[in-house]
């Protein structure tokens, strides 16, 4: 089996007027399909470059969210989610519009970390200065619906010689 790519991400939100007015004015991103379901919900898709889209379900009578189960709860402090979960979507950008998109995040009311994050193969994952060692650089910022996303720009290259960690194995519950 091949893909080719991913077609779409779906989400879900809680106000689609809301989603639309971010994903197409704060993002850009161009709505191209609405779908109206027959459950009375709304399916709705955004063209976010490369021939990829994102997605919103809505539903009037959708669960609330779920931050720290379904959603992070607060990045950087406590960015786990459940397993089977989407914990972030990331967007590719150009690395030189990094600090130009964090700052039309910030001047449109969003919530975004304050600094770029070079992402390293430290013991820690993270660098304070940019080095040969940073893989990827990101900016951090949740939508209006809580959903943690990023801006990140690849900055080298993937080689065998980045695959070199032992696959983690599920921890059995030990028997009482």
């Amino acid at each position: 089996m091949r893909t080719t790519g991913i077609n779409h991400l779906a989400l879900v939100c809680r106000d689609m007027e809301e989603t639309v007015k971010f994903y197409t004015g704060v993002l850009n991103m161009p709505l191209v399909k609405t779908v109206a379901l027959p459950s009375g919900g709304q399916h709705f898709f955004f063209d976010c470059g490369g021939d990829n889209l994102l997605a919103f379900f809505w539903w009037a009578d959708a669960p609330k969210a779920a931050p720290g189960v379904a959603s992070v709860r607060d990045f950087p402090a406590d960015s786990k989610s459940a397993v089977g979960s989407m914990n972030h979507v990331a967007f590719s950008v150009p690395e030189d519009k990094l600090d130009e998109y964090r700052a039309k995040l910030e001047a449109a009311g969003v919530k975004v970390l304050p600094v770029v994050i070079n992402h390293d193969d430290s013991d820690g994952g993270v660098s304070a200065k940019m080095h040969p060692g940073v893989f990827v650089r990101s900016v951090y910022f949740t939508d209006p619906n809580g959903i943690m996303m990023e801006l990140a720009a690849t900055t080298k290259v993937f080689g065998p010689e980045d695959v070199r960690h032992t696959p983690a194995r599920a921890v059995e519950p030990a028997e009482a």
